[in-house]
């Protein structure tokens, strides 16, 4: 079972990785639920942004700091 890191799992979302990438994601994403749950996951808080985007709504500079923190953090433990 092969590990994604979060910057994979972004390119993957936002339909920027690389044709390898994405049949590897693709494949994975057959068997592995623990990775459908977190695909999940990454699609509805894309969904939630965008959302929020159209409505002019930007995130504070508290919340992207933390969420940057949180990606630096997690992609060190992958």
């Amino acid at each position: 079972m092969e590990k994604f890191n979060q910057e994979q799992l972004m390119l993957y979302l936002y339909g920027e990785a690389s044709p390898i990438l994405k049949l590897a994601i693709d494949n994975a994403l057959k068997d592995d639920s623990e990775l459908q749950k977190e695909m999940n996951m990454l699609k509805r808080t894309k969904k939630q942004m965008d959302e929020l985007k159209k409505k002019g709504v930007s995130p504070s500079q508290r919340s992207i700091d933390a969420i940057l923190s949180y990606s630096k953090n997690t992609s060190k433990k992958k």
